[in-house]
């Protein structure tokens, strides 16, 4: 690694989301995309994921690595030792709330280009100046069929206009606030 390399930035925010959610009194979540790399209890893992709660009083010997996650839980009362590759963590968020922040897949767990349908291409592995998901009014589409995305959405959404194309002089009225939860997108 080289001046011109820096380190991710991926690590660092899940550490203040971490200190944040401990500081307010919420129970922090961390959504891990699971594979040979991972180390978790394989039968609590569905469709390649697992969420594990790593509130102070689940997880023992908490260590928020910049490499690794990694800390000892109880499952079903039998201790397990936990290792999970920062790179595939997919979200931390407050279980109360839903807030927290979502990730991109790291180019690494990308599909390869063989498993792709006939015809897809595979998104470019180019690494963005920040790990963290654009906003979802400016996020895009994913070409992958495997890759998935997070954003947080309204709990509830409100019903469309059904004034659209007319011409009225007023301005559409905002919808109402909602509390954001996470919303997983495949």
């Amino acid at each position: 690694m080289n001046a011109l390399d820096p380190t991710s930035t991926r690590p660092y925010l899940i550490r203040a989301l971490y200190e944040w959610c401990t500081d307010n009194g919420f129970t922090p979540y961390v959504a891990v995309s699971v594979d040979d790399t991972v180390r978790v209890p394989r039968e609590y893992v569905k469709d390649n994921e697992i969420v594990l709660n790593i509130s102070f009083d689940a997880a023992s010997s908490l260590q928020l690595g910049n490499e690794f996650i990694e800390f000892k839980a109880r499952f079903a009362g039998s201790a397990r030792e936990i290792m999970v590759p920062i790179s595939h963590v997919i979200a931390i968020y407050a279980r109360e709330n839903g807030q927290g922040m979502a990730f991109p897949m790291m180019p690494s767990m990308a599909a390869p280009a063989a498993d792709l349908a006939p015809g897809v291409q595979a998104a470019p592995a180019t690494p963005t100046a920040s790990d963290a998901v654009a906003p979802p009014s400016v996020q895009g589409p994913t070409e992958a069929p495997e890759s998935k995305l997070m954003q947080l959405v309204p709990e509830s959404t409100p019903p469309s206009s059904a004034k659209e194309g007319s011409d009225s002089p007023e301005p559409p009225k905002p919808p109402p606030r909602t509390r954001p939860s996470l919303k997983r997108v495949k």
